[in-house]
């Protein structure tokens, strides 16, 4: 790294950056999203259970995106865990996750308020794609980092579920046109999928892999 040139340099220290800074500053950003969607639950003004009723369709929308964003907490956990070096082009792609992440609020607030009708339900399912499609990015430019041989590609495989994923949501964007219910079932669904931790970097990392 001892170059002459500063912006070989910068490069060079970029190359061998750590994850852990990574790794605080994506829980830091998660936990605000967490803490922005939890603000949309208004207190009732009356102490009548009745009250609550209202809310509803809005806390129904903060539990799925709740559990959507401690998944990808979870699983970003897992995958810098199987990392030690890190680069600029790594940091991007997981500010473009973290941009992806941030727009949750927004659209789950917007689809609680108005009762899951078509248009917040199909943005609410491209930002969910979205999400999924720059978690793959990020996966792939730390598997090409750390080598075909790495912990990282062997737990990763073929991401069938990531790949499922995907596809599930967009069928769920398409089905928002006729039925509003059954995209929402569909988004339900790859929670559900995704809601175990996914083990595989674990038994990579343990060597407990079959």
């Amino acid at each position: 790294c001892n170059r002459p040139n500063a912006s070989k340099n910068l490069n060079c220290v970029q190359k061998n950056m750590h994850s852990g800074r990574l790794e605080a500053f994506s829980d830091g950003v998660i936990a605000i999203i967490i803490t922005i969607m939890v603000l949309e639950l208004k207190i009732p003004h009356s102490d009548n259970i009745a009250a609550l009723k209202p809310l509803l369709p809005v806390l129904m929308s903060y539990i799925l995106s709740f559990i959507y964003v401690g998944i990808y907490w979870n699983n970003h956990h897992h995958m810098l865990f199987a990392v030690e070096k890190i680069n600029g082009t790594i940091l991007w792609a997981n500010l473009h996750l973290l941009f992806w992440l941030s727009v949750i609020p927004f659209v789950t607030a917007w689809m609680g308020e108005n009762h899951f009708t078509q248009w917040p339900v199909v943005l609410y399912g491209i930002v969910l794609i979205m999400n999924a499609i720059a978690f793959t990015i990020l996966a792939r430019i730390l598997m090409k980092r750390e080598g075909k041989e790495s912990r990282l590609v062997k737990a990763f495989g073929k991401d069938r579920k990531g790949k499922v994923s995907i596809l599930l949501y967009a069928v769920a964007i398409g089905m928002a046109f006729i039925n509003t219910t059954i995209s929402l079932l569909l988004y339900l669904l790859v929670a559900i999928i995704w809601f175990i931790p996914d083990r595989r970097i674990e038994k990579v990392l343990t060597g407990s892999e079959k």
